[in-house]
């Protein structure tokens, strides 16, 4: 089960929000019992890149034997 603060997988590109499939974001808020998340993705840096709500069939846990991957973005919209 993914609760807040649980760094979380993407399972859908998201081009209006500048997201891509395997980004990696923190669940922030969880609404009625995980029918959907508020998830921010933030650049290495710190700086939030978006903040969005999403059903969980667009999110995942992050597996035991992942590595992340690092990857330009360009600008995102609010």
């Amino acid at each position: 089960m993914i609760k807040e603060l649980d760094s979380v997988v993407l399972n859908a590109d998201l081009p209006e929000y500048g997201l891509e499939r395997g980004d990696i974001g923190t669940v922030v808020l969880i609404h009625g019992d995980g029918k959907g998340y508020e998830v921010e993705f933030m650049s290495l840096v710190g700086e939030t890149m978006a903040v969005v709500s999403l059903s969980p069939s667009k999110i995942r846990p992050i597996g035991r034997r992942e590595i992340a991957h690092a990857r330009a973005v360009e600008s995102i919209s609010p």
